[in-house]
């Protein structure tokens, strides 16, 4: 080892492997028999035994009376509230969009519902865009001609949307037509369906002629949207196919980021 390694840092082994239990159940999703935790941690049954009495008598772990199975316990559900209580959205996912911003050299934004509309509440300017006509926090997005917006419709109740997309597309009539900027009560319902299929919106032309937008959703443990990862970029300078290089890494950095909001946890917690 040279003398400038780090060395490396010693844990309790015992505490890693009680959590390495915990992790099977939480995958399990439902109570498991003692041989199928044994066969999914690799522990022999016998000193499986072992975890599972102080797992239980701390209330992480509950065994159930009739079956003997091991599922989570009541403590298991606290400490997921506290956890999805104690998200901030912001700081999951800052890093990411600057470090996204930085090696693309596109500007890319996290955008919220707010009171009017979709709403810009943080922004990472890539080296390549410029201003982006002066987009700063606190901006309010069209819903038809912006992919935040569009992301918005797609995945919020009719009830909350609604008002935007009435005034909007009163407003449209008098627009020119935009291949990718619905027109129509029905136009907006096959563009929101097509959105949900694809997992990601695209908006050409939509905020500027030159410019395009792709956004992503970042959801919470109940499945909600909680906000949208956009980027914006000329058409000259990117590939904005929703299958290109780029949309795949806005889908994972939004499936990441969801997973910490609690996405698909719901059925652990609800013990």
């Amino acid at each position: 080892m040279s003398d400038t390694a780090k060395p490396t840092r010693k844990g309790i082994q015992s505490l890693v492997t009680g959590f390495e239990v915990i992790d099977f159940l939480v995958k399990a999703g439902k109570p498991v028999p003692l041989r199928e935790i044994a066969k999914g941690t690799g522990l022999s049954p016998s000193k499986l035994q072992f975890y599972l009495v102080s797992l239980v008598e701390v209330r992480v772990v509950h065994q159930d009376a009739g079956t003997g199975h091991y599922g989570l316990g009541p403590y298991s559900l606290q400490l997921g509230i506290a956890g999805l209580q104690q998200f901030d959205i912001f700081e999951a996912t800052r890093s990411r969009l600057d470090e996204f911003a930085e090696r693309h050299g596109h500007t890319v934004f996290l955008g919220v519902w707010g009171n009017e509309g979709p709403t810009v509440v943080y922004r990472a300017r890539g080296y390549r865009t410029g201003s982006l006509m002066e987009l700063r926090l606190g901006s309010v997005l069209p819903v038809l001609r912006s992919a935040l917006g569009q992301l918005f419709l797609a995945h919020l109740p009719d009830r909350i949307t609604k008002a935007n997309v009435a005034r909007e597309l009163d407003q449209g009539v008098a627009m020119a037509p935009l291949p990718e900027v619905p027109r129509t009560s029905e136009d907006v319902t096959a563009r929101c369906a097509e959105i949900r299929k694809q997992g990601i919106s695209r908006c050409r032309g939509g905020l500027l002629s030159d410019h395009t937008g792709l956004s992503v959703p970042v959801f919470d443990y109940r499945g909600k949207i909680v906000a949208g990862i956009t980027v914006m970029a000329p058409l000259a300078d990117i590939d904005d196919e929703t299958n290109s290089e780029v949309a795949n890494e806005l889908l994972i950095a939004a499936q990441e980021i969801s997973v910490e909001a609690g996405q698909n946890s719901i059925h652990y917690l609800d013990i």
